[in-house]
């Protein structure tokens, strides 16, 4: 029998399931799909939009991680998060009743900012886990006109990112490892720390600002397998491909240093906080001076073109195919495949 590393499972997998499993309904307007990162629902004047997601890298915070990972991808449907699900798995051990106190307090902290209802879920103790695991599910709503699909990019289109990649990446190895980064400096640590709230994870703002200032055709919340995995995902859904101007990626510098640190390469560290749109050509430099103006960087990195031509990378006259990540990155970190010590639970 065949097995994974850690990570999501491999496309090829997860085609043959959906295949072999999917069931057709006539009110879902969108269902299981590569790039596909929530369900849309019809109920006649508006859409349901559910979205489920696990936080498993991360320890600290947890609870706030999953409200906001969740909800960016049902903004990236253009639709508002309404309602927030929460299943919550803690291990055996003393202290236990404090954790679930701490954890909950995060998850209202961050269902409050966002205006979102904590309206159910599941909460127990469970054994052979050694770190509490949290399953969010998002539901939101949006009206059928102003939905965005995952796979509405079409050739011509202008691909933009904002703020800049693996924002949730260098914030994990700081919280997770920082202490056991010799070299480098204190300072530039607690900044990576602090990349959970600034520049932030959440995408909610960026994707409300874009799809009020132009045409959007699609937007995507890259996460696990970073870039490059949320731009394959997004040429997968679209049947479309990618020409990438490498040099154009925002990296941020902390960003850098850590991945330079650890031997890991940006392009594959899980990357929430960024947002990645297909834009229609006219509107590019609007959408990019709205989100200017509201305070977040906003960067052309491409373009969308024919399927055949594949998802490219480009940089000074050369050009090679954007990589793939089997893992993402922050695995080879959290474990030590790069030097450092594994984390403690």
């Amino acid at each position: 029998m065949q097995t994974y590393p850690p990570g999501k499972l491999p496309p090829e997998h997860l085609r043959r399931l959906f295949a072999r499993y999917g069931t057709p309904d006539e009110r879902l307007v969108l269902g299981p799909g590569i790039g596909h990162d929530a369900a849309v629902i019809s109920f006649g004047d508006r859409y349901l939009v559910a979205k489920t997601d696990p936080i498993t890298f991360a320890t600290d915070e947890i609870g706030w991680y999953a409200v906001h990972i969740n909800a960016n991808d049902v903004a990236c449907t253009g639709a508002t998060a309404r309602w927030f699900l929460v299943t919550l798995l803690i291990p055996e051990g003393e202290g236990n009743a404090g954790l679930v106190d701490t954890i909950f307090a995060q998850v209202a902290e961050a269902c409050a900012e966002l205006n979102v209802g904590l309206v159910g879920g599941h909460t127990e103790i469970t054994y052979n886990i050694d770190r509490p695991i949290v399953v969010g599910c998002m539901l939101g709503e949006v009206e059928p006109e102003k939905l965005v699909r995952p796979d509405g990019a079409r050739p011509g289109d202008v691909l933009l990112l904002t703020k800049g990649i693996a924002i949730e990446g260098t914030s994990i190895i700081a919280r997770e490892l920082g202490e056991r980064l010799g070299g480098v400096d204190a300072a530039l640590i607690a900044r990576c720390r602090g990349f959970l709230h600034h520049p932030g994870i959440s995408v909610v703002r960026d994707a409300a600002i874009a799809v009020e200032a132009g045409e959007v055709h699609a937007m995507h919340d890259p996460t696990e397998g970073g870039l490059a995995t949320g731009l394959w995902e997004l040429a997968e859904a679209a049947g479309a491909g990618l020409e990438v101007d490498e040099s154009a990626i925002p990296i941020l510098p902390e960003t850098r240093v850590l991945s330079a640190r650890l031997g890991l390469d940006p392009l594959g560290l899980i990357a929430s906080g960024t947002l990645l749109l297909a834009v229609a050509p006219a509107d590019a430099a609007a959408i990019c001076r709205a989100l200017e103006s509201a305070g977040i960087a906003a960067t052309v990195i491409g373009r969308v073109v024919e399927q055949e031509r594949g998802v490219t990378l480009h940089r000074a006259g050369s050009v090679r195919p954007l990589p793939r990540f089997e893992r993402d990155e922050i695995v080879a970190a959290l474990v030590g495949a790069s030097g450092a010590a594994t984390p403690s639970s």
